[in-house]
């Protein structure tokens, strides 16, 4: 499994997340585990060093942070991720790449080459293993209408224990 540094969202963001979430398992359709978190990666690798913590601790001021989440995306092809887009500002640009810069010394052996800066699309996962014949109608269900919300923590997730460590915040 991989490991992976995080953007949790605030708990009014959270439970709208949830929310939608909720609305595509009514419907019938693969969704997000009803145990997971609504999350925005910011880092992705095999092993995370959990020093990395005391170095990623210091983004605390930069929380809460501000979000949009966006317009529906499909990552994949036969079976995708159905997800929205956080609409990218200075302030998430700029925490993504201090992230990524800082926390580089701890990831093992390289983070993945999708979440560098530059090449990273921020979002939040909505459903995953999404057949093309179903993308539509969960489309609909997860609503066009830009989503305010905000970022209140970071972590630190451990894909093999299947265990969050709370950097910063919620």
């Amino acid at each position: 499994m991989v490991h992976s540094i995080e953007l949790v969202f605030d708990d009014e963001t959270e439970t709208t997340v949830r929310r939608i979430w909720s609305d595509l398992a009514a419907a019938g359709l693969p969704g997000q585990a009803a145990a997971a978190r609504p999350h925005v990666t910011l880092a992705v690798a095999q092993r995370i060093d959990p020093r990395v913590d005391d170095v990623l601790a210091e983004f605390a001021d930069r929380l809460p942070l501000a979000c949009t989440l966006g317009a529906t995306l499909i990552f994949g092809r036969s079976h995708g991720v159905l997800a929205r887009l956080v609409v990218p500002n200075l302030a998430l640009l700029e925490l993504h790449r201090e992230t990524y810069r800082r926390g580089l010394p701890y990831l093992a052996p390289a983070p993945l080459a999708h979440v560098a800066p530059g090449q990273w699309t921020a979002h939040v996962t909505l459903a995953r293993r999404m057949g093309t014949d179903l993308l539509g109608r969960a489309q609909r269900i997860a609503g066009s209408a830009d989503i305010a919300g905000r970022f209140a923590g970071l972590r630190r997730w451990d894909g093999d224990t299947r265990t969050q460590y709370p950097i910063t915040g919620a």
